[in-house]
């Protein structure tokens, strides 16, 4: 295959279409189920190679310092001297709203670095690089909607069905942080099969704390519901709906109030990273 010059990809949003936290650990990070589905909704990075042996990073319309830049740091940590890398990013996964955006964005800087820079690290080592960055980036470097265990990083592949996604951002951020030190938090749920989940017995364990913190989520929530079975997404603030067709999505999103970010997502079991991986 001919390298492009310059490389242009999206950098896909998830979805937590349920959430089990099923223990405390000892290292203060708790075991915990859930499944991942990724949408085509995400943020487009541009990538191309210097011949200055630098990396620079551009996120159009943010100021972001590089030691709190995950693109960069996730540059910085398979940069080997004489490589160098211009990416771009241009956002429009919103930040704190349970999406993965960040996440997705290092991921895509892993992957795609890798294969411009023929640095041939294979893709569950490029995952644990991944993984000390945070701890759904292993899920995106994967590229593929997965079941997940322990904190996250156990995977295993699976095949969703087709849905189209209603996703609400009431503009309102959430910090994980802040949701797992509250004591209220469920830690004791038990593992679900794919069956159970099937059936309808499964939930956002953070979703009560969530909503009972944040008022707009909370009335996110209530909105959605009346078109369908609303939820939140990792520890929030975005909520999210399935429906069966573009159709019926596109007609909520028409109907959101218009301070709310709300878009319309199909599902996808695939990554296009996944063409980079080697």
């Amino acid at each position: 295959m001919i390298k492009k010059a310059l490389i242009k990809v999206v950098s896909p949003a998830k979805l937590n279409l349920f959430l089990h936290i099923l223990e405390r650990r000892q290292d203060g990070y708790h075991n915990l189920q859930t499944l991942f589905q990724l949408v085509e909704a995400g943020d487009t990075m541009t990538f191309s190679k210097n011949t200055i042996g630098k990396i620079r990073v551009s996120v159009e319309n943010l100021e972001i310092p590089d030691n709190e830049n995950l693109v960069f740091r996730a540059a910085k940590s398979i940069h080997r001297p004489g490589l160098g890398a211009d990416i771009t990013l241009h956002k429009n996964i919103p930040t704190g709203a349970g999406l993965g955006g960040g996440s997705s964005n290092a991921a895509s800087t892993l992957v795609v670095l890798n294969y411009l820079w023929n640095l041939n690290i294979d893709k569950i080592e490029l995952a644990r690089i991944g993984s000390k960055l945070g701890a759904d980036v292993p899920i995106f470097v994967l590229g593929k909607s997965a079941l997940a265990t322990g904190i996250g990083d156990k995977l295993t592949t699976v095949d969703i069905s087709r849905k189209w996604y209603v996703i609400i951002f009431p503009n309102c951020h959430v910090s994980t942080s802040q949701i797992f030190s509250r004591e209220e938090l469920t830690r004791n749920s038990t593992p679900i099969t794919m069956a159970e989940f099937l059936a309808g017995t499964s939930r956002n364990d953070c979703q009560v704390v969530v909503a009972k913190l944040f008022k707009e989520v909370k009335e996110a929530l209530e909105w959605l519901g009346g078109y369908g079975d609303s939820k939140l997404t990792g520890t929030g603030g975005a909520v999210f709906a399935a429906f069966d067709s573009e159709f019926e999505a596109k007609n909520v999103v028409r109907d959101a109030p218009e301070n709310w970010w709300a878009v319309v997502a199909r599902g996808i079991n695939r990554s296009p990273l996944v063409d980079f991986l080697l």
